[in-house]
């Protein structure tokens, strides 16, 4: 192996796959069940029953890198166990390793203060709470994330927030406690990097209202609890800002290049459970007189699927890499690529294994429209494609700005 795993990585793995096993796998149905009957406004009764078999069993806060509150796990280390984890929509939650709650912890861990931590941190890492990350607004273009129009504005010791989020995923659970809310404080700074600001909202606050709960692809509640709130005349005490004034955009980088990361690694179990599927799938059916895995269409699509997960892991693992060695700013391209390059990939594997299945793989049985869904949602999320591919083109020829 080009990246090996350590002993530690090795053991964590063995015990993630053995709990997956006993627990999650057995457990699937009855979650995709719960989701549906009991919507995106529910705590589900099988997560809340398996957390602490999982916190019990040490499995427990492992994304948190150089952390005294974590596993103390590396992003490449990390990176085999998101992807365990990733091959079942239920086991992020169970771990206490699922978004957004990763991301704000470590947002808290890094820039929030003692009493911060205390009143958010705590409960999070302890899965006593849930948090969301309000970003995107649907009125603007929110992949120019300068584009974002809410305000913060001061009054005395105060903030008054206004605006318009969506696609804020958790905002339904009632676990759901505080949100990291992003919005310009400087709308008329020249740089328009540093107009944005973040900031701790409690969703208890007056004036936070969450409007309704999104689909997506008509899922509510799985793959992602998406939501649109609105926040009118919100005041929070000046000590919510996080960092400081107009630095929004540099807690945002710290934020999304591990949670790129995480997705990643996720869709890439994701693949490979689909594949796994696909496989017994096709060694079970006979069409015209001969097993459908005899078919050389469907051998050609299963040699690509292989190649194409074992590339995307490979380019995930060099991303993982780069982030412990040189920082997340200076592995910006290798983010970047593996951010376009996954989900893509996890798009058609998907598709190949619905098509194998038939009709049925229309269907919610088999898994594969609650797989699709995610892997089409994180063309988008942190990012769409063609943003992350222009800013790889960049990185390219800046290469040749002197020749």
């Amino acid at each position: 192996m080009l990246y090996p795993m350590s002993p530690k990585v090795v053991e964590l793995k063995r015990r993630l796959e053995s709990f997956m096993e006993r627990h999650i796998y057995p457990n699937e149905e009855r979650f995709y069940r719960e989701a549906e009957e009991l919507g995106p406004w529910k705590v589900y009764p099988v997560v809340e029953e398996l957390k602490p078999l999982a916190r019990g069993e040490g499995l427990w806060n492992l994304f948190l890198p150089e952390s005294s509150h974590g596993a103390g796990l590396t992003n490449l280390e990390y990176a085999p166990l998101c992807e365990v984890m990733g091959r079942s929509h239920l086991a992020p939650e169970v771990f206490n390793c699922s978004a957004p709650d990763t991301g704000n912890m470590e947002v808290l861990e890094r820039y929030g203060t003692e009493k911060d931590k205390e009143r958010w941190l705590k409960p999070l890492l302890a899965g006593e709470i849930r948090s969301c990350f309000a970003m995107t607004e649907p009125a603007v273009a929110s992949s120019d994330a300068t584009n974002i129009e809410s305000s913060i504005v001061r009054d005395g010791d105060h903030y008054v927030i206004n605006g318009r989020k969506w696609y804020t995923t958790n905002a339904t659970d009632p676990r759901c406690k505080i949100c990291i809310f992003m919005g310009k404080t400087d709308p008329d700074n020249a740089n328009r990097h540093k107009q944005q600001s973040m900031i701790l909202v409690p969703m208890d606050t007056a004036g936070v209202e969450v409007k309704r709960a999104l689909p997506v692809f008509g899922f509510y509640g799985v793959p992602d609890r998406a939501s649109e709130v609105v926040f009118t005349n919100v005041r929070v005490p000046k000590e919510n800002m996080l960092l400081g004034e107009g630095r929004g955009f540099e807690i945002a980088q710290g934020r999304l290049g591990p949670g790129r990361i995480h997705h990643c690694m996720r869709l890439i179990g994701l693949s490979e459970r689909t594949l796994e599927k696909m496989c017994r799938r096709v060694r079970s059916r006979v069409a015209f007189g001969k097993p459908v895995s005899e078919q050389t269409v469907t051998q050609e699509r299963i040699a690509e699927a292989r190649i194409m997960i074992e590339q995307a892991r490979l380019l995930t693992l060099n991303a993982a890499y780069a982030m412990d060695t040189v920082g997340n700013k200076v592995a910006k391209a290798e983010i970047a690529m593996i951010k376009v390059a996954v989900p893509n990939m996890a798009c058609q594997i998907i598709d190949w294994a619905i098509q194998a299945h038939g009709g049925g793989g229309t269907s919610n049985d088999f898994g594969l429209t609650q797989a699709y869904a995610t892997a089409r949602l994180l063309r988008l999320a942190d990012g769409p494609d063609e943003v992350h591919r222009n800013q790889i083109a960049r990185f390219e020829l800046k290469k040749y700005s002197n020749a």
